[in-house]
């Protein structure tokens, strides 16, 4: 691209014969070429940039051929070439070198004339290896470099959740080292690669290649990535494209826009399965037109060129793109087949970052000019001497470049020489009539904020019917749902894995969770194990059969020993209630009474005074009742040892001797319950681990050791009324208490050992209706073994309640 002041002829863009529109079999590139012409003919127009300047021009025919393309370029760098439409006084130096090459050639070309120092400006590669500015300071492009394009995909991938993904690449080193990127970024965020299979990038896929490749892709269930990143005039794999298009329930992920012919597409049975990542495109402002009125008059040399134009003489041409022809040739089905396919293109291949290199040039022309004229108003004499700079002079103004181009867009180059663009995502679908369409579904701007950076409309994407779901969701595993946990399989990726549940007491609220949660202790998981919700309080309660029952026992047996106590009253004067002390008797049925009331302190919602005096009460009434039994079985032994002359029991013999002894039992054991509440008293608990999913209210014992000596001192009096009552059983007397006595306390010791192992094993409040059995049990023993049969005689059989019936021998 070179500036020209002193010329004789004006740049017309009508005839430029030495040109090479074509570029042989890549109709779609003839737009960039126009592009070129158009942006330089703006350019001239303008009266605000390089004004009294024109622009020029060279472009060479190459056919592909990289010898013929670097022949081409030095003969333009060292002044050997005609300089289109124009006849100059003096050659001026080429301003800088505007390419289309592929990554490895722009690479080549940059290594063979950096010496030259001339800005060159690539509008397709996308390298990485030139983006290191102090490598290459004479590069530059108009498109993002992969480190972007990398990103985007991986950002697309996080969004539909895709973690399982396989590519397909080149094996050059530039695709390689993009793809490690890609690689590491979908890894970094929990994905996996399926497969990754290469290609040479010189040369086509084989056709045993080609079969591997697509088994590959139909056999695994993953995203396939196609990182084909070349621009269209050197891609030689769109054969592959078109097939891997017809494999149904898949997702393919291209990182560049495949031009498509409609009379392949015609024997094809394609699928809407594609989303491309390509270079940010806009269509540029009366450049339809512009080719619309163009006439390639001079064109008549080139076979090619001329078919192209006649193509967009097509009436299957798009209204806006279609050109009146009212000298165009007939074209066989063979020639519309090949050359009416560009007529269908959108945005017009890389036309609007050709547009984009020529204005860059254009405007640091501008700034350098201005610059070194010290004088932004006017162009003097001054203006025309500074424009024969040096090439390297450029650079400095290309670096900080910041210009608004011909769409009004503002435009800078980014630290790296690239300009500051993003990437559209755009959806491929086909209509049943064997059209397309490309729709713009989203776009990745690097330059953005976070969080604006990335935009994707899931309801404008055109799927595929056959997918089970939209988006498709193909995955190594289906997703955990919340409710379950990843658990990875051994020897295989992480994105491979099974489904389990979340373990009792956890859950998960979140898709594909590597962990569970555990609950609060006051909540539970619900049963879908997805949230927590409140722990069911629980407690022996009045209301429930359980406490219904338990109540009604202890309240009937209550009533019971009230009748007996009324029954011992109303015969106190009979033998059979004075025999053994009736006051102790009282005592006794007073002592059961309260045992059967204290059972109904275990019920109801525990607070910390009830949980005080369930055991104590319990603990002090039944040591009243031991103390007594063991009272009654002392005296039975005293009163037949007191009836032997001579004896020295009868002095012994009267009330203070049981009333001492059940005063002196019972007073240690309200010392040991005494003792229990100032060291460590009962208080109502909340237990939230003894059952799963509720909260036991309980009262905890406090001192454990506390609560089984209590248990262990009632023990112990049961123990020796037994081992006395035992002894005396046989002592002669018409009715010996003692036999009844022994009888009572094997119940009674019965339940309570076997009540330790049942209160240990069983939980919650279970626990509590275990230990109010023992109460209601033991005391129901000890009411029956010892009362009933004195009730018997007193109610049923009156002629033994006499006191000639009792001194019978």
């Amino acid at each position: 691209m070179q500036r020209h002041e002193d010329c004789d002829g004006y740049m017309n863009s009508e005839t430029p014969d030495e040109a090479s529109i074509a570029k042989w079999s890549f109709p779609e590139n003839t737009y960039n070429f126009l592009a070129f012409v158009f942006a330089v003919q703006e350019i001239n127009n303008s009266s605000e940039l390089l004004p009294n300047i024109t622009l020029g021009l060279h472009l060479a025919d190459h056919l592909m051929i990289m010898n013929n393309i670097f022949s081409e370029a030095l003969k333009i760098l060292i002044g050997q070439n005609i300089i289109i439409n124009f006849k100059c006084n003096s050659p001026r130096p080429v301003a800088a070198i505007i390419e289309n090459l592929p990554a490895e050639e722009s690479y080549r070309f940059y290594d063979m004339f950096q010496i030259y120092h001339y800005p060159q400006i690539s509008y397709t590669s996308q390298s990485l290896h030139m983006s290191d500015t102090n490598k290459f300071p004479y590069f530059y492009r108009t498109v993002p470099n992969e480190m972007h394009l990398c990103a985007g995909i991986g950002k697309l991938m996080k969004h539909f959740g895709w973690n399982w993904v396989s590519i397909i690449s080149p094996d050059d080193d530039r695709s390689m080292m993009a793809v490690q990127i890609l690689r590491e970024g979908i890894e970094r965020s929990g994905g996996c690669i399926a497969f990754h299979e290469t290609f040479s990038l010189h040369g086509r896929i084989s056709e045993n290649q080609g079969n591997k490749m697509m088994a590959l892709i139909e056999k695994s269930s993953a995203v396939n990535i196609l990182y084909f990143n070349e621009n269209y005039a050197f891609k030689i794999h769109e054969n592959f494209r078109y097939i891997v298009m017809e494999i149904p329930n898949k997702v393919f992920i291209t990182t560049d826009k495949i031009e498509l012919n409609r009379e392949v597409l015609f024997h094809l049975s394609v699928k809407n399965n594609s989303l491309i990542f390509t270079t940010h495109r806009k269509d540029i402002p009366n450049f339809i037109k512009f080719i619309q009125k163009m006439k390639p008059i001079s064109l008549s040399l080139y076979i090619y060129s001329k078919k192209w134009w006649l193509g967009l003489c097509d009436d299957q041409c798009p209204k806006n793109i279609k050109r009146q022809c009212n000298f165009a040739k007939a074209l066989t089905p063979n020639e519309k087949a090949v050359f009416s396919s560009h007529c269908h293109t959108t945005h017009f291949a890389s036309s609007y970052s050709v547009y984009n290199a020529v204005y860059a040039v254009a405007h640091a022309l501008h700034d350098m000019i201005v610059s070194g004229s010290r004088n932004d108003t006017t162009w003097t004499r001054e203006n025309w001497d500074f424009i024969n700079y040096l090439p390297w002079e450029l650079h400095h103004y290309l670096r900080n470049l910041h210009f608004k181009n011909g769409l009004g867009e503002e435009m800078y180059m980014d630290e790296n020489g690239d300009l500051a663009i993003g990437y559209d995502i755009v959806n491929l679908f086909f209509l049943p009539d064997k059209t397309w369409k490309y729709e713009i579904v989203g776009s990745y701007n690097p330059l953005a904020p976070p969080g604006q950076d990335f935009t994707i409309d899931e309801k404008a994407i055109v799927w595929e019917s056959s997918f089970i779901q939209t988006p498709p969701q193909p995955r190594c595993s289906p997703r955990c749902h919340p409710g379950y946990r990843k658990l990875p399989r051994e020897g295989e990726p992480v994105c491979c894995y099974d489904c389990i549940p979340c373990a009792e007491g956890e859950f998960s609220n979140q898709t594909d969770t590597d962990t569970c949660t555990t609950c609060p202790e006051d909540q539970w998981p619900n049963k879908k194990r997805d949230a927590c919700i409140p722990k069911v309080k629980t407690f022996l309660s009045y209301e429930e059969p359980l406490g219904i029952a338990l109540t009604s026992i202890g309240l009937f047996f209550f009533l019971v020993t009230a009748v007996i106590l009324g029954i011992f009253i109303y015969y106190r004067d009979t033998p059979i209630v004075r025999a053994n002390n009736r006051d102790l008797s009282y005592i006794f049925l007073i002592s059961l009474m309260l045992c059967f009331l204290c059972s109904l302190l275990f019920i109801g919602h525990p607070e910390d005074v009830t949980c005080i005096l369930r055991q104590t009460t319990f603990g002090i009434t039944f040591s009243i009742t031991l103390s007594s039994i063991l009272a009654k079985t002392i005296t039975v032994v005293m009163a037949f040892h007191a009836t032997k002359p001579g004896s020295k029991f009868r002095k012994w013999m009267g009330s203070r001797v049981s009333n001492s002894i059940v005063l002196s039992s019972s007073f240690i054991e309200t010392i040991l319950c005494l003792s229990w509440l100032f060291s460590a008293p009962p208080f109502a608990y909340l237990n939230m681990k003894s059952e799963t999913g509720t909260i036991l209210i309980e009262c905890n014992e406090g001192s454990v050791i506390a609560f089984y000596c209590v248990l262990g001192y009632l023990g112990f009096l049961a123990g020796v009324s037994f081992i006395i009552a035992f002894l005396a059983r046989n002592l002669p007397d018409s009715f010996n208490e003692a036999k009844y006595i022994t009888f009572s306390m094997l119940v009674f010791c019965s339940v309570w050992i076997s009540f330790i192992p049942t209160y240990l094993s069983t939980k919650g409040k279970y626990m509590v209706a275990v230990e109010i059995f023992a109460i209601l049990a033991s005391s129901a023993g000890l009411l029956g073994c010892i009362l009933f049969p004195k009730c018997y005689i007193i109610l049923l059989r009156p002629e033994r309640n006499s006191k000639k019936y009792l001194t019978k021998t």
